[in-house]
């Protein structure tokens, strides 16, 4: 990166690297660097996985779709992950309408569709509060190379199948994890556009005499990186798996081990004890092994410890943009209070 290197940048940090404006920087200085220097970008990104871009003029959400497409022009809107999103702009969406409360576990975005965004895209309008509502990010490929090698090798040869249960327009949800209806999904109520585009993804369609939707996918567990050729840990177990909301909020309170977070690991804790009573096949989300086995607890509590030992953990300024190379690296979110919080995503 020394050809941004002067008296008007700095670059530092390894994960994610950080190019940041000495003195507050007009947007269309860095939108001209980054058109220039494609190649140096692109290395970049293919080496760090995540780069982070601090103090230019950054404050709206037009500005954040330049900067994204500045580094890949066709930006996506098409959107079949778990958690709500009100769009911006046609291309700009909230990161998630979850309440603050409500942990989001690491992830690579739509991870188990058959075509997952390339690059994702995050920029801060509003951060929270200190020590709260941060976007955490992890390196896959230390998570996958780190792995117990039996545990790895049990994960490599079953593959992954993932359930997921929605309901009918306008009916109750299926469960308390449930966040959207199949209709919010797809974007559609045609049941025949929902399954044409369920065949592009790989899910295998099933609907039920409810008129709600169930889902079957299976998907390998890591992902070779098509450029460099790294392999990464690549599914949605830490967010699909009915052991998710209480595993990750006892890292979030062995992390920051407040009362509150001590309440609501007791109730995630309740949660999954009453969703363990229904049928898997019935439940809003849940992750097997490709054979339809359930996956050892140990096994996923091994792939928790993992993560939370490659997480980096940073707080948001208001303008940055953070840009993640989604075949490699993971995000999810840090609980907060504020309501105020504004992060934006887009993807490609």
């Amino acid at each position: 990166m020394t050809h941004l290197t002067n008296n008007n940048y700095k670059i530092y940090g390894d994960f994610p690297l950080t190019i940041e404006a000495n003195k507050h920087k007009r947007l269309e200085i860095l939108l001209d660097w980054l058109r220039k220097e494609k190649s140096l970008l692109e290395e970049a990104m293919l080496k760090h996985g995540a780069i982070r871009f601090r103090n230019f003029d950054v404050s709206t959400p037009e500005d954040f779709e330049k900067i994204a497409r500045a580094i890949a022009p066709e930006l996506k809107n098409d959107y079949l992950g778990t958690s709500p999103r009100d769009a911006v702009t046609d291309y700009v969406f909230h990161a998630s309408e979850l309440p603050g409360y409500f942990p989001i576990p690491q992830h690579c975005e739509m991870s188990f569709c058959a075509n997952p965004p390339e690059f994702l895209f995050f920029s801060a309008m509003n951060p929270s509060e200190k020590n709260s509502g941060e976007t955490p990010i992890c390196d896959m490929r230390k998570v996958w190379s780190q792995m117990d090698e039996n545990i790895r090798e049990r994960f490599r040869s079953k593959g992954m199948k993932n359930v997921r249960n929605y309901s009918a327009p306008g009916a109750p949800a299926a469960d308390q994890m449930q966040l959207k209806s199949w209709d919010e999904i797809f974007q559609s109520t045609d049941k025949e556009i929902v399954e044409k585009k369920c065949h592009e993804e790989g899910f295998d369609p099933e609907w039920k005499k409810d008129g709600g939707l169930r889902l079957w996918g299976t998907q390998a567990v890591s992902k070779q990186h098509p450029i460099s050729g790294v392999e990464a840990w690549y599914n949605h177990l830490a967010i699909f798996h009915v052991s998710s909301p209480a595993g990750e909020y006892q890292r979030i309170f062995d992390f920051r081990p407040t009362e509150e977070n001590r309440s609501i690991l007791e109730v995630a804790r309740s949660l999954e004890k009453d969703m363990r009573e229904k049928p898997p096949e019935d439940l809003s989300m849940h992750t097997f092994y490709g054979d339809g086995s359930e996956i050892p607890e140990e096994d996923i509590e091994h792939v928790r410890d993992l993560i939370w030992k490659n997480l980096q953990v940073n707080a948001w300024q208001k303008g940055d943009v953070l840009a993640i190379d989604n075949a490699s690296v993971s995000h999810g979110r840090l609980p907060y209070k504020n309501e105020d919080r504004e992060i934006l995503v887009c993807w490609s």
